[in-house]
């Protein structure tokens, strides 16, 4: 099995551990996955910028587009979304009216919108690895996220953290198992280079900002407090 398939596949089984112990959090983490699951087709963006992996039928290679891909977002996008609620037992429950009525719930659309909006002009308009790119839209999506919704600012942290700490123990084991990976499919030449206990810098940064935004989607769109 090619070390891609079995990185995202190691990450829909925790997906699939966590939905069957954690009944409540069910529905949030399937309606996040799913919500998810189309940003795997932005991986021509990364490859062979970012990096250039071993892909089912040589997909990644042939095409920027694999497999592997679609099922790594579906996984850590449901895991990032409730990992928090995972380690910190919360219950939802719906805002009230008044409280939607809130000066800053004016933001809404504008912070939801946030890491598109700094997203493309970066992709565009500047010489930067896509991942930086990439990096700088989610930290300041999440920024958005907490000022419009300033009640998530624990969970936006938190899930950061946390998912980060959770992706960084998952690429240390998938080191170990494949020594030497990381020079082998990373271009490591148009990034920064510094490997942390063999773990490239920028796939901590994705972790940390990923979880950061994706741990606020579910209540931030659908009008859910903890």
């Amino acid at each position: 099995m090619n070390p891609w398939l079995t990185f995202s596949l190691l990450f829909l089984g925790i997906w699939f551990i966590i939905f069957l112990a954690k009944p409540t959090l069910r529905r949030e983490m399937f309606w996040v996955s799913v919500r998810t699951l189309p940003f795997g087709l932005t991986e021509p963006l990364f490859v062979p910028k970012y990096w250039n992996p071993p892909s089912l039928f040589n997909l990644a290679a042939r095409t920027g587009f694999d497999i592997e891909s679609l099922i790594f977002c579906f996984a850590v996008g449901g895991i990032a979304a409730i990992i928090y609620e995972t380690i910190f037992t919360r219950k939802h429950k719906k805002m009230r009216r008044k409280e939607k009525c809130h000066a800053r719930h004016r933001f809404h659309v504008l912070a939801l919108s946030t890491p598109l909006i700094i997203f493309l002009p970066l992709l565009l308009f500047t010489e930067w690895n896509p991942i930086y790119s990439a990096v700088i839209a989610m930290f300041f999506g999440g920024i958005a996220a907490m000022f419009c919704r300033p009640d998530l600012a624990r969970k936006i942290w938190g899930g950061g953290l946390l998912f980060l700490g959770l992706y960084f123990v998952f690429f240390l084991g998938f080191v170990a198992v494949y020594p030497g990976i990381v020079q082998q499919i990373w271009n490591l030449s148009a990034l920064s280079g510094i490997l942390i206990l063999g773990i490239p810098l920028e796939e901590l940064l994705y972790a940390f900002t990923f979880g950061m935004l994706w741990s606020s989607i579910y209540e931030h769109v659908l009008g859910y407090k903890l």
